[in-house]
């Protein structure tokens, strides 16, 4: 590969560049690793303490996920980290929609229990080497429909949900994202556009919470009543299912699943990106394969951490393509920094007071940018074919479609006077249906392996011709 590499994916860098590079790798996954849990929080009705207390699973979940992923026995061996998981957003929509009534602490308990048993799945998938046969139907047009649904069905969650609070907040996160990530050309700057943004604004935002032009009511009021209230240290104990034993159900397994099909395709992809960034040969199916048991390992473990969903992060891939450090070892320290960084208490605290309308600012930008992602995956496939394209936007309209019906109608799919078994059977159904992702990959998977069609029009070529 005629990549120029200052740290190779097996070199030790000094000690200071080791720490400072591992630093950096923690700045770069901190903003989209912290607005998962921002968006599930508030979603389940949890206070500013026990958003807080999330945001501290998620880092500490992460840091262990990337640990082992990183790991040449248990992972794929790449210098790729693990960060919260976008794509498991609308599936847990689902579940919080389930079991909402019964308080936060039941719906962290029923995901939970989705994670170990889904996750179990996919590293049952990866470890025996399954992946190899589940990855000849998952083709580009098929990965394009999904990951579109993912990005551009979370709209609601962007607009309406938060950034509508206070759109002068929203659109100044947006504006200041533009610039720092497009305007200004400053590799650091670009780096860390997205975390800028929100600092910059949370910071004025705060500045008029402090000075009395916010009243406490305004939705871009900062209150850090809840930072003082919190521990420095958070208990060592708590590591361990936080939120109490983990529940399982049928549906909120069935919900999930769509999550961890996203996740597969998504972390395929990133395997090989990798490892053209970090200058070495393109992955074999064994590093594959282990890198996808990894994945679903880490997520069983962030289910009993009281976590949430995990997968690759592109932004670090990217990262090591501007500084040339590709080291394992340094991936390796960020994740230690990143457990650290999950026992301080206020910091966690901090991140939780973010008014809604920052979020939503950031939402706007990061999810239509994952959107457009999958229309850049399409672009693999010939999408001047005729069949491509019906075929996508058919399974893209049921995606946006289909579920609304789906969730209003689920006395459909759970009868009251059918028996216990075919409710069951009928709201595992009923939770597949109304996430848009698994909408997209069912539609599109089942018509582009029964349409006809050559290996260029459905992006395969190469792989064919191999």
């Amino acid at each position: 590969m005629a990549r120029h590499m200052i740290y190779g994916i097996n070199d030790k860098p000094p000690f200071l560049i080791t720490l400072l590079s591992g630093a950096q790798h923690v700045l770069t996954l901190f903003g989209s690793t912290t607005l998962v849990p921002l968006i599930f929080g508030p979603a389940m009705g949890m206070d500013a303490l026990q958003i807080a207390s999330l945001i501290s699973c998620v880092y500490f979940g992460m840091g262990v996920a990337t640990l082992i992923q990183t790991s040449k026995r248990l992972g794929s061996g790449l210098p790729i980290v693990q960060g919260s998981s976008f794509s498991f957003i609308p599936s847990v929509m689902t579940v919080i929609a389930l079991y909402k009534a019964s308080g936060p602490e039941t719906v962290m308990q029923y995901m939970g229990g989705g994670l170990i048993a889904g996750g179990v799945i996919l590293s049952i998938i990866g470890y025996s080497k399954i992946v190899g046969i589940i990855r000849k139907v998952i083709t580009p047009v098929v990965i394009g429909p999904v990951i579109m649904a993912i990005g551009f069905s979370l709209a609601g969650t962007a607009v309406q949900g938060n950034a509508a609070n206070y759109w002068p907040a929203s659109l100044a996160v947006v504006i200041l994202i533009f610039l720092f990530s497009l305007v200004l050309k400053n590799k650091y700057i670009n780096i860390f556009a997205i975390l800028l943004a929100i600092v910059i604004t949370y910071c004025t935002c705060l500045f008029f919470s402090k000075t009395g032009t916010f009243a406490p009511n305004h939705p871009a009021y900062v209150d850090l009543a809840k930072v003082t209230e919190a521990p420095w240290i958070r208990d060592v104990r708590n590591v361990i299912i936080p939120w109490g034993v983990p529940k399982f159900s049928l549906m909120s397994f069935a919900a999930l699943l769509a999550g961890f099909f996203a996740t597969m395709i998504e972390s395929i992809g990133d395997y090989h990106s990798v490892s053209y960034a970090s200058g070495v040969d393109d992955p074999d199916s064994d590093t594959i394969s282990r890198g996808i048991g990894a994945e679903g390992l880490c997520c069983a473990l962030s289910g009993v951490f009281g976590s949430v969903g995990t997968t690759s992060y592109t932004e670090n891939i990217g990262l090591i393509g501007l500084t040339g450090v590709a080291s394992r070892i340094v991936v390796r320290t960020g994740a230690v920094i990143l457990i650290l960084m999950s026992f301080v208490g206020k910091l966690s605290a901090l991140i939780a007071t973010m008014p809604s309308p920052i979020i939503g600012g950031a939402y706007i930008a990061l999810f239509g940018t994952i959107g457009a992602m999958g229309i850049q995956v399409l672009m693999r496939a010939d999408m001047s074919s005729q069949r491509n394209i019906l075929i996508v936007g058919f399974a893209f309209l049921m995606a946006l479609g289909l579920p609304g019906w789906v969730e209003a109608n689920q006395s459909i799919f759970m009868n009251p006077e059918s028996s216990q078994l075919m409710q069951t059977l009928g709201g595992m159904v009923w939770a597949v249906l109304k996430t848009p992702m698994a909408v997209a990959g069912i539609c599109a998977a089942v018509c582009d392996s029964l349409v006809p069609g050559t290996p260029k029009e459905r992006g395969i070529a190469e792989k064919s011709e191999n």
